[in-house]
């Protein structure tokens, strides 16, 4: 017998560890690991950190056999872990209806449970009596089985094992907005067991995500059946939050010991080195000790002070577990991996050294790692007021199977029996490598020959979606039906994944599905969705916004392929050359850089041997032959959402001529089955008599009158039984939301429609076939929105019109019709109208709320003060949230669907410019509305009705600019101009930058703006020139279009510049755009937090934020912040609420003095009011007259003061800083300190 290496003997050292501190433990039927003696339950999180150490020493002895028992001990150990994963799967599995349910519900009630029994994998506890949804323990186990998988171990058995993996990878795709008990178990750190959005979860998730994608379950024994597969949009979403959240874990933890899972081994999840040195050392800064490491700041699990007989804790209570939270020794195992990762030796040598010194031995001389150490009850005091000095004890599991675990996997990579690639086998460790620049493939395809001969004209080749032929074209929501069929499996009753919105990672791959490649355009080109395709200037941007997100998210083996095709809609108005906007965009692709992207043009063909391809094995056909059953056709439900496009119907004509009509071919068909409606609505009579049904309402003073009316008879809602510009002529200043009162509108409504003079048969009730009559003498396409809105409100959508003949289209497709119409001619706010009254779903709106949700920001919809504005807090199903903003809108269909739309542009920006958000942690949808038409009115120096038709009549590319401007606080232009559209003339407003010396830059379309150079002039020539009434502006380039600014808007803003200064105002506009926007200085929040501590509240408008606050809540918490803005948001006028944030920032100067307390409740509109009196009186003393210091009647403030800078003499934090020295001036000390 040979004698044993000294490698031999040190991992049979090993060997005995393991086995006598976690094998002896395991069960022999199932597998699975107890937490400890006492507690006989399996929890999955700690099974799977236990187990890594068995799994290593495997490793380890395969790598280092001495003789043939080696290997023997090598198989031996694998199969323990092999066992245990496959005694969680049966647990995991017996809950499979869970795992359907929790796809869609993200509910707790529905999530898979966080322990089981050992012995028979069975739940120990009820779906409410734990706080099961832990999503990092599912995508830990999912992570450490794809490693395990790719180090040789064969744990997946059967398909229908892995169609449950592939849907536990649709379970934990939705971490990035799934609220969960985490990591710790409790939720938020109060223990009331409140869900909150865990970076521990999200990184893990992502980490899971990454490693199973394309990973075959079955080893180098699979096929392409045992592939899983991942959506890279949704690994990217996971990537984003995480990074907007890190180094922070939560909303009520400030910083979190578990992120070192998350940021080093085993998920390295975070790209960026730098944040993840910044979390590593915000975690050693503030939470580590003598024994380990905190969970997190203020922390009473098995402390002193903790009441074991209460689970959750009060609020004030968290106060009492400050500078006495237990240790840990096992974030110390964490830091020592993490060094022989980062080649740290120094680290992995500290941190072994201080885990020795932790140690505790136990029988037989094993070395045993406890759970934690707790300061001695006796102690508390001592650790009070000299914290780290107090000698620990050890409490809790003895050994603790995590720790132990880790504590030994670092042993042994320490003393080399281990090398970092075989424990990260999926080569992880790499994540924070710098990845090789992106060049993005684009092939432009035209929709039509004629496309294709105008786009050759201007220096294009392009190719029609049939000349690429085999190569097949299809729509980005046909992507996500082919997805919903993944991981189904009948047996198991899952349906495979949701229908959720395709990204532009998942549109930028080729596909091959059985024997042919498709390719899909991306989705916001679907103009059937949602209208904001149907803006050229849109579209261009959300290409460049894709273009950037691809370049800096792009991670997988080949290129980025984008197939843009040129339709009909992207042509110029005579529809002979190409849009302006979409013509320079081709130009810059061509040029091989835009959005910041290199991009490489050309055709589909070419990019064959480049594209990133993925092989959707799911779609062969399966035993049973055809793959297509009965069982997966879609509901009508899901037809609705797919609509006719002629040219992908053209191309599987095609398809069936040139080859064999196969069942793929099939399949796209039944997906794109939706015949297109007949066209069933009259045009208009381009006649200039109004029909009888809007005679008696045409004038101003007629619908105002109406409006009155209405009003008298307690009718609300107004404007849901009168045409749109009824309702919008009787809106009142830029509060587009009106009172919210609900009654019983059936007499009262009636009495409105008589007034209407609505046609009436011979009962007296409304005719509506008369109505339908209407249709066909309406000369605009607004009077046919009017009437068929009418019939929409008074027969339901589902009515047949009996138009043309019996039955006839139903209002529905009429209004569909006269979408696509309207559409034609950009009559934006009608577009917005027609969609309001369809319900047409916003593209992606339920994921664009949780975009803002998971970057930290609460919103708001509707106008304050509550309970009108409603605020969301957490993720909610689509319908759910058209309903909140629906009740918030106070049911006016133009205000909801712009709340929808405006939500869509502040994700696109939170998701490519998250720093405009700064400081911002609540996001009031109504206020931000209402400012933009604020803007309008200023700018166009308009009537707050005015502004409002025209923030209404923005195209969407103009809307979004504008939202840009008011976000970033920079200056823009508005240009106003008239069109004939309808026989009729209308006013277009467009937004444009403001360059350097304050003037628009020109369009390279050659449209000649209007340059504010122009306006300084005549108003210096004011007086010698009073005959002006109108400019026109005609374009060199424009084919025959003319704009026109009218007598009524440039004389007016003359008159206004002629007598006022033009910075006057501007500072009143700041403060009404920072209170809208709820924006504070930089470290607000932790100054308020420490005035609080030496007061007994604040007081804002009668509502209070109590000094006890700081008890519970520590200043770094986002939690915090977003308590103290829900006080100030009580505040209705954003402006006034920005006085008093300027308040409350002089009331911080005196943290710095030495000052113990600065008295009881402080109210701040207070001592707003004695700075608003001192400078009244000033002011006044210097000869202001009455009308300058004229008082804002709502709040008693001069608007002088609001216009004020908040320096120099007349400065408002003058004027406050004195206030705060009279209130507080007996609370000053008297020696050796003053106001400066």
């Amino acid at each position: 017998m040979r004698s044993r290496s000294n490698s031999g003997v040190r991992l049979d050292g090993y060997g005995r560890l393991v086995q006598q501190t976690i094998l002896r433990h395991q069960d022999a039927v199932t597998g699975l690991l107890p937490a400890s003696a006492d507690h006989q339950d399996a929890w999955v999180r700690d099974n799977v950190y236990s187990i890594l150490a068995v799994w290593g020493l495997g490793l380890a002895y395969r790598k280092n056999a001495d003789r043939d028992e080696d290997k023997a001990k090598a198989y031996e150990l694998e199969q323990s872990v092999v066992k245990l994963m496959r005694g969680l799967l049966q647990c995991m599995m017996r809950q499979v209806d869970k795992v359907e349910a929790f796809k869609y519900s993200q509910s707790t009630r529905d999530c898979l449970h966080a322990k089981y029994n050992t012995h028979t994998c069975a739940t120990v506890v009820g779906d409410h009596e734990w706080g099961h949804l832990q999503m990092d323990a599912t995508s830990l186990y999912l992570l450490m089985l794809a490693q395990m998988t790719a180090s040789g171990l064969h744990i997946i058995h059967s398909f229908d094992e892995v169609n449950f993996i592939q849907n536990l990878v649709f379970y934990i795709e939705a971490a990035y907005k799934t609220a969960d008990f985490g990591i710790w178990e409790r939720g938020d750190k109060t223990n009331q067991g409140i869900t909150e959005l865990n970076a521990s979860s999200v990184g893990m998730a992502k980490a899971a995500l990454e490693a199973l994608d394309e990973l075959d379950l079955f080893g180098a024994k699979g096929g392409p059946q045992s592939v899983i597969r991942v959506l890279s949009d949704e690994v990217q979403h996971c990537q984003s939050i995480l990074h907007s959240m890190l180094p922070r874990a939560s909303t009520s933890k400030e910083v979190d010991a578990s992120v070192l899972s998350v940021i080093s081994y085993p998920a390295f999840a975070v790209e960026d080195s730098e944040l993840v040195e910044i979390t590593k050392q915000e975690i050693i800064t503030k939470l580590q000790g003598r024994y380990g490491c905190c969970r997190f700041l203020r922390d009473g699990y098995r402390t002193p002070k903790e009441d074991p007989k209460r689970l959750y804790y009060e609020p004030a209570e968290l106060k009492l577990f400050e500078n006495i939270e237990c240790e840990w020794p096992l974030f110390w195992a964490y830091l020592m991996i993490d060094g022989i990762f980062s080649g740290n030796m120094e680290q992995v040598q500290e941190y072994r050294e201080a885990l020795e010194g932790v140690l505790i031995k136990g029988k037989n001389g094993v070395h045993l790692l406890p759970e934690l150490y707790s300061v001695p009850p006796d102690k508390v005091d001592e650790e009070y007021r000299n914290p780290h000095t107090v000698d620990r004890i050890p409490m809790g599991k003895l050994p603790h199977m995590w720790g132990q675990s880790l504590y030994i996997l670092g042993c042994l990579m320490a003393e080399g029996f281990l090398a970092p690639g075989e424990i990260d086998p999926l080569n992880r460790r790499f994540a924070t490598v710098p990845k090789p620049d992106v060049v993005v493939q684009v092939c432009i395809l035209a929709e039509t020959e004629g496309i294709k001969a105008i786009l050759q004209k201007e220096g294009f080749d392009v190719e029609t979606v049939a000349d690429v032929y085999p190569i097949r074209v299809q729509p980005a929501r046909i992507l996500s039906h082919i997805y919903a069929r993944l991981g189904r499996n009948k047996q198991m009753c899952l349906t495979g994944r949701p229908y959720r919105h395709m990204g532009v990672l998942g549109t930028s791959k080729l596909y091959k599905i059985r024997k042919s490649i498709f390719t899909f355009t991306p989705q916001f080109i679907d103009q059937q969705q949602f209208y904001l395709a149907l803006d050229n200037k849109m579209i261009v941007e959300m290409l460049r916004t894709d273009l950037s997100y691809l370049c800096s998210r792009w991670r997988m083996t080949g290129r980025p392929t984008i197939t843009f095709p040129i339709s009909h809609t992207m042509l110029d108005e005579t529809s002979s050359s190409v849009h302006p906007t979409v013509l320079a965009m081709l130009q810059k692709l061509q040029d091989g850089y835009f959005g910041g992207a290199r991009i490489q043009t050309g055709k589909l063909s070419e990019f064959l041997t480049t594209s990133c391809r993925t092989h959707l094995s799911f779609m062969d056909p399966g035993p049973e032959g055809k793959v297509y059953a009965k069982s997966y056709r879609l509901s009508s439900d899901s037809f609705e959402k797919l609509d006719t496009e002629e040219w992908l119907h053209g191309l599987q004509r095609m398809v069936r001529e040139k080859d064999t009509y196969d069942e793929v071919a099939q399949y796209l068909d039944h997906l794109l089955q939706h015949t297109t409606p007949q066209s069933n609505l009259p045009p208009t009579t381009q006649r200039g008599g109004l029909s009888r049904f809007r005679a008696a309402v045409h004038t101003t003073r007629d619908l105002m009158s109406l409006a009155s009316k209405a009003k008298d008879l307690h009718v609300q809602n107004v404007g849901m039984y009168v045409p749109s510009r009824i309702f919008q002529a009787s809106q009142q200043s830029v509060k587009l939301l009106s009172s919210p009162h609900e009654h019983d509108l059936d007499s009262k409504s009636h009495a409105l429609y008589a007034e209407m003079n609505l046609p009436r048969d011979e009962d007296g009730n409304v005719d509506c076939k008369a109505l339908v009559d209407q249709l066909c003498i309406c000369p605009t396409l607004q009077e046919q929105a009017d009437i068929l809105y009418m019939l929409h409100i008074l027969k339901g959508p589902e009515w047949h019109t009996g138009l043309d003949s019996e039955p006839g289209p139903t209002v529905k497709e009429l209004l569909t019709e006269l979408y696509v119409r309207v559409g034609d001619t950009r009559q934006w706010a009608l577009i917005r109208y027609i969609s309001g009254i369809l319900r047409k779903k916003v593209e992606a709106l339920d994921e664009a709320c949780t975009d803002l949700l998971s970057h930290q920001k609460h919103l708001t919809v509707g106008l304050p003060p509550e309970p009108r504005e409603k605020t969301i807090s957490t993720p909610i199903p689509y319908e759910e949230l058209v309903r909140l903003i629906d009740e918030a809108s106070e049911k006016n269909l133009s205000v909801s669907i712009l709340t929808q739309e405006i939500m869509v542009y502040l994700a696109m920006y939170i998701r490519t410019q998250p720093a405009l958000f700064a400081e911002m942690f609540r996001i009031r949808i109504g206020l931000i509305i209402q400012v933009m038409a604020t803007e309008l009115a200023h700018s166009l120096r308009c009537s707050a009705g005015e502004a409002t038709e025209n923030l209404m009549n923005l195209s969407p590319s103009d809307m979004k600019s504008l939202l840009y401007h008011i976000l970033s606080g920079k200056e823009f232009g508005v240009e106003k101009s008239v069109r004939s559209v309808d026989s009729s003339l209308t006013t277009a407003v467009s937004i444009c930058d403001m360059g350097a010396v304050g003037t628009t830059r020109p369009e390279r379309t050659g449209l000649v703006r209007l340059k504010s150079e122009i306006k300084q002039q005549l108003d210096k020539r004011r007086q010698s020139l009073p005959g002006i009434s109108v400019v026109l502006v005609l374009s060199a380039q424009s084919a025959g279009h003319t704009e026109l600014l009218g007598k009524d808007s440039f004389s007016s803003m003359l008159e206004d510049q002629g007598s006022k200064d033009s910075r006057q105002g501007q500072w009143q506009r700041r403060r009404r755009l920072d209170g809208a926007l709820n924006r504070v200085p930089v470290g607000f929040y932790q100054k308020v937090w420490k005035v609080l501590q030496k007061c007994h509240g604040l007081s804002v408008e009668g509502f209070v934020l109590p000094s006890s606050t700081t008890r519970e809540m520590t200043p770094g918490e986002m939690k915090f912040a977003v308590h103290v803005e829900s006080v100030l948001n009580r505040v209705p006028q954003p402006e006034y609420r920005q006085l008093l944030v300027e308040a409350i920032l002089v009331l911080t100067m005196l943290v710095d003095m030495e000052v113990h307390t600065i008295g009881g409740i402080i109210p701040v509109e207070k001592i707003l009011h004695i700075a608003n009196d001192l400078f009244y009186e000033e002011q006044k003393a210097l000869g202001a007259d009455e009308h300058m210091l004229e008082r804002d009647p709502s709040t008693g403030i001069c608007s002088l003061l609001y216009d004020s800078a908040p320096s120099g003499r007349f400065g408002t934090m003058t004027y406050l800083s004195k206030s705060v020295a009279l209130y507080v001036y007996d609370f000053l000390p008297t020696d050796g300190c003053s106001m400066q």
